[in-house]
């Protein structure tokens, strides 16, 4: 990285508000974890790991305000994960970004999409709450038709 580069890093950490920082570090921290989770015990071992440290109780139903901040929680998600040395698709934010709602007791639901009928194979994955795609490379009528939802999506 350039000393521009540095420079400019630095005056965007800067200007995070605390809270901000706080949930920047979490993730900085959260997306090696579900990366290396991945890696070892595969996407549905992993589901099951992480749906154990998201509440159990019923999640609330989302209102606009709600969903403006997570839109805040899921740019800073997709800032991090820009910036990390840790391998950071879609599905390790998705993932993380789920769990910091779900814990924040919104009812966040993870989509996975795949377009099976042209090649090349594309995936997507993205973090949706109250029917609203917190992720801007997912318009309405997305292009990702949505999966079954995972086991242990609490809907």
């Amino acid at each position: 990285m350039t000393l521009a580069g540095r420079k400019s890093l630095y005056r965007g950490w800067s200007a995070l508000p605390p809270d901000e920082r706080a949930l920047a570090w979490r993730l900085a921290l959260l997306l090696p974890l579900i990366d290396i989770s991945l890696r070892l015990l595969g996407f549905q071992r992993s589901w099951r790991w992480l749906s154990h440290f998201a509440p159990a109780s019923a999640p609330i139903v989302a209102k606009l305000e709600d969903i403006s901040a997570a839109g805040r929680v899921a740019y800073i998600a997709r800032a991090v994960g820009a910036r990390s040395p840790w391998r950071t698709s879609c599905l390790r934010q998705a993932l993380a970004l789920w769990l910091l709602l779900r814990r924040r007791g919104l009812d966040a639901q993870l989509k996975i999409g795949v377009i099976r009928r042209q090649a090349p194979f594309m995936a997507h994955a993205w973090v949706e709450l109250g029917g609203v795609a917190l992720d801007p490379e997912v318009p309405t009528g997305s292009v990702f038709p949505p999966l079954a939802a995972p086991r242990g999506n609490r809907d």
